[in-house]
């Protein structure tokens, strides 16, 4: 007995006071020191003191040993703010907010006083777990314990509102602190570039520069973002002349963010000139440059990328994968998106993204009924799974198919919206059904209360416009509450070219011309309908206009997959070294069409030139030359794929139907707006095109 007294002196003067324990704990880095140390403070009495167990807590929680932590926590008698923050820090930096919250909670059943701490790592669970109702809470009782202007606590719910998307919240509590620091600055101009809103962006940071604040690598992320959704090229190139006049440490974070940005605006020199350069890559620097390519419509590019990331040591991401998928779907390579499609069975979650995005593939691609076993397969649809399903259904021309899925779809708890309504309305108009169209567009309004875009109206009167109802298209342009975009006029110029109605196409085209278009694409529209009513001078005016704009004219070309190889050709396109040959075959094919009641449509040809030059020019136009070499070198019965780049023309549209007829063969072919399956002499359109 006198020798544990003896003892317990000793220690109790060496440690007088718990303050002496604090080194101690903090030296401590192994748990064989730590539970030495605890078991002094037993010893010794300290451990019922209140401010020396929350750094025993603390000290277990950093050698990453939770549990003994919280069995310190658990047998604490009283437990004061320091043993509660400590706990609670523990969890947050284990990354467990669930366990952060409930700890909270029950710190407050308890009756226990937050602090700044306690507050700050709260609202940063919440951040975490999305949980903006929770944090709204959290915020509002530390508002009552008088933290509403901690600093600390104001970065933590700012960021919190701004994962949440929730800006104006945001700027509210924002406007109202009175010291912002970097932090702050950085979370606004994000959230701002992250919520889809880069003008405010833009002009937080320019507040920002006003207050006498610079800002670093962080605060750039976000205003290049700003600047990729704002299409700003200018300011980009100016955030990019700061990072370097700055010398701001530009590491692998702020280079792809920049790599991004000139990606996304088109520059893709820029992004390759910035990606080359960067001394250290990861997966997402990749994945950005491959999306910049596919997005742009380099597809060939988007795909070398692909092998070259792999060939480098990198396993592709989700971003990579999608990029590439939409990058065989523009160019319909079939055979590569079906190894894509293998390497995400193998390698990674067969998530909704991915799984929409090979439906999407297959069908682009024109395996229109594995795009549907895909969709059949995939456990937890959403809409945007079902929407992208009955967008295939529609682009193939199955407008009944694509309303039975509508109707499966309805039969579970999802519920239509706008962007279903959409896809609807479009596969009743590729597919002409009139009557369906117009039953379901009253009901969009009427039974599901989603109130009807340009989108929808753009579908609706492209469907009565195209079946030669202008008038009631007409009549529903003048119904819209809003004012009718060019895409409206564009769809009933069209529907009058094709029908010959003439007097409402002169005043759709007029409009077309008043709304200045930036596409050539449109203003070639115009001028074929100037062409069809003979109007001359007008075809001559809208080229005229073509001419001064300064854009150049996309050139058509058409692809066709052949023994799992691409083969791409132009208009005219003389290089291939099959070239003579095709022309031999089309020769061949054209004689036979002519006396089967082939009559070449050369009335949207140049009119000062002779019909046979007309009519030759229309052989040479790239989709024939495609089918030409598709039909060399593939055998009988072979069903060819054709991807045109833009609208079929009517002439080639009609010369495939009798080249189906002749030489037996199913060919499809995918313009820019639509599939057209050709076979025995007739197209699954119905002219609806």
């Amino acid at each position: 007995m006198e020798l544990r007294k003896s003892a317990s002196y000793t220690y109790m003067h060496f440690f007088p006071c718990p303050n002496r324990l604090r080194p101690l704990l903090f030296a401590c880095k192994d748990k064989a020191s730590i539970s030495k140390t605890h078991a002094l403070m037993l010893l010794t009495g300290l451990f019922m003191h209140g401010s020396s167990n929350g750094g025993l807590i603390a000290s277990y929680a950093n050698i990453g040993d939770i549990k003994s932590a919280r069995k310190v926590f658990d047998v604490l008698p009283r437990r004061g703010i320091g043993a509660w923050n400590a706990m609670i820090i523990a969890y947050s930096r284990k990354e467990y907010p669930v366990e952060v919250l409930n700890l909270y909670r029950q710190m407050i059943l308890e009756g226990v006083r937050p602090d700044s701490s306690t507050f700050t790592v709260a609202l940063k669970a919440c951040t975490r777990l999305l949980d903006l109702k929770t944090g709204e809470e959290i915020w509002c009782r530390a508002m009552d314990c008088g933290f509403e202007f901690d600093v600390f606590v104001g970065s933590s719910i700012l960021n919190l509102f701004a994962k949440c998307g929730k800006m104006d919240e945001a700027i509210v509590v924002f406007d109202r602190m009175p010291r912002r620091d970097l932090v702050c600055w950085t979370t606004m101009i994000s959230g701002f570039a992250q919520s889809g809103r880069p003008i405010e962006a833009v002009d937080m940071y320019r507040r920002m520069q006003k207050e006498g604040m610079e800002g670093d690598g962080v605060v750039m992320v976000g205003l290049t973002q700003a600047c990729a959704n704002l299409g700003d090229l200018k300011l980009g190139l100016s955030v990019h002349g700061y990072l370097i006049r700055k010398d701001l440490p530009m590491d692998v974070v702020v280079q792809t963010s920049l790599v991004d940005m000139y990606a996304k605006n088109g520059h893709l020199k820029l992004a390759c000139h910035v990606f080359k350069n960067m001394p250290c890559k990861n997966v997402i620097s990749w994945g950005a440059l491959i999306s910049g390519f596919a997005q742009n419509g380099f597809a060939g590019n988007a795909l070398d990328l692909l092998v070259d990331m792999q060939g480098c040591g990198y396993r592709p991401d989700l971003v990579s994968l999608v990029s590439a998928l939409l990058a065989c779907t523009q160019v319909g390579f079939l055979k590569l998106g079906k190894s894509i499609h293998g390497y995400i069975v193998r390698r990674l979650d067969f998530d909704r993204v991915l799984g929409t995005a090979v439906i999407d593939m297959y069908s682009k691609c024109g395996a229109l009924s594995w795009a549907r076993t895909l969709f059949d397969q995939i456990n937890s649809k959403d809409s945007i799974s079902w929407n992208a399903m009955i967008t295939s259904y529609g682009i193939h021309g199955h407008g009944k198919e694509a309303l039975s899925l509508f109707l499966e779809m309805t039969k579970t708890n999802l519920k239509p919206d706008h962007a279903t309504f959409s896809s609807l309305l479009s596969a009743f108009s590729h597919s002409g059904l009139v009557e369906e169209g117009q039953y379901w567009f009253n009901r969009m309004v009427s039974e599901y209360k989603v109130p009807p875009t340009e989108k929808h109206y753009v579908c609706m009167v492209d469907l009565l416009a195209r079946a030669g109802r202008v008038e009631e298209a007409c009549e529903l342009i003048d119904s819209m509450n809003a004012e009718s975009g060019l895409a409206v006029w564009v769809a009933l110029l069209a529907g009058c070219c094709k029908n010959g109605k003439l007097l409402i196409g002169e005043m759709a085209a007029k409009k077309v011309l008043e709304l200045n278009p930036d596409d050539l694409g449109i203003y070639s529209l115009v001028s074929n309908y100037y062409a069809k009513a003979r109007k001359w001078d007008d075809v001559a005016s809208v080229r005229k206009i073509m001419k001064k704009t300064g854009m150049k004219k996309v050139p058509g070309y058409s692809v066709v997959e052949v023994k799992g190889k691409l083969h791409a050709f132009l208009m005219e396109d003389k290089s291939h070294h099959q070239y003579e040959n095709m022309m031999q075959l089309l020769d061949k094919l054209d004689h036979e069409m002519r006396a089967i009641g082939y009559v070449p449509k050369t009335e949207f040809v140049l009119h000062s030139l002779d019909e046979e030059v007309k009519e030759k020019m229309l052989c040479n136009h790239s989709e024939r030359l495609a089918i030409a070499f598709g039909l060399l070198n593939t055998g009988p019965g072979t069903r060819l794929l054709i991807i045109k780049n833009l609208r079929v023309c009517g002439d080639c549209h009609e010369a495939t139907k009798f080249i189906t007829k002749i030489v037996n063969r199913e060919i499809v072919v995918r313009d820019v707006k639509r599939f057209h399956h050709f076979k025995n002499g007739i197209c699954s359109c119905g002219d609806y095109w």
